[in-house]
């Protein structure tokens, strides 16, 4: 069985783990198959927006345990340190390929998310979960540090003490209190279906204008001078304004209509 599967409908890249009987649990295959699912997209001119979920009773249950003796066998500094996807190395990109994908990726949470799994959600734009996920740093649990991208994406997310709280005590929170400590967009009793309907909601809006939208965000958290960021708002919107995409905004917009793209 696959442990990951996509299925594009109506310009939406459903994105799943389907390792639901390990609670989706991330071994060296499952890491494999997420990152070939997103590098996929990032260069699927025909999508959109992307939705990101698990299936069973949870999103991620983080590492595969059972793994761990095989990791061991291996030298760390010759499993982890080789630069294997651009700045990442294959776990890094379990996160960070989801970054690449030029389009907004809105991510399902339930059950729990934990280490990997948790660093895997980090790396969607938006994330949608139910009140009772559990969120986790998990790494401390096991004498590590977290490793799969969060140091990139997490500060920017939420204050400093929190950060440490959660990387240091490993203690799992729900995503209730996720949400007033920014790890949580918002919060749903079926946060598969408000993953979809905000898919559909973004991909009716205009596709060059969405992607055109993501790199300018990029940009502006990357920590980029004043100068570059006002620069970029320029270039972006000059390359946008009377292009196909945009016209026919306006002309929907004053029919009354949807816009067809």
């Amino acid at each position: 069985m696959p442990r990951v599967t996509t299925e594009i409908t109506d310009h939406i890249a459903h994105v799943t783990l389907t390792r639901g009987d390990k609670m989706n649990a991330v071994d060296p295959e499952m890491a494999e198959a997420i990152v070939e699912a997103g590098t996929a997209l990032v260069g699927n001119d025909d999508i959109r927006a992307v939705v990101l979920s698990g299936e069973g009773r949870g999103f991620c249950a983080g590492l595969d345990v059972a793994s761990f003796a095989k990791f061991a066998a291996q030298d760390p500094h010759d499993r982890i340190m080789p630069r294997t996807h651009g700045d990442s190395n294959l776990m890094q990109e379990v996160c960070m390929v989801w970054r690449k994908v030029p389009v907004p990726v809105v991510a399902a949470l339930h059950g729990v998310a934990f280490g990997a799994g948790f660093q895997l959600a980090l790396g969607a734009d938006i994330r949608i979960a139910h009140p009772d996920t559990s969120l986790a740093i998990m790494e401390a649990k096991w004498g590590l540090v977290p490793d799969m991208g969060g140091m990139v994406i997490l500060p920017r997310l939420v204050r400093s003490d929190i950060l440490r709280r959660m990387t240091y005590s490993a203690e799992p929170v729900l995503a209730r209190q996720g949400v007033d400590w920014g790890l949580v967009t918002e919060l749903s009793d079926d946060p598969q279906g408000v993953a979809r309907a905000l898919a559909q909601t973004i991909a009716g809006k205009s596709p060059s204008g969405t992607r055109a939208a993501k790199r300018l965000i990029a940009v502006a958290e990357s920590g980029a001078d004043e100068k570059t960021v006002l620069y970029e708002e320029s270039r972006e919107q000059a390359d946008l304004i009377g292009k196909p995409h945009q016209m026919e905004i306006i002309a929907a917009n004053m029919a009354g209509r949807a816009p067809k793209f």
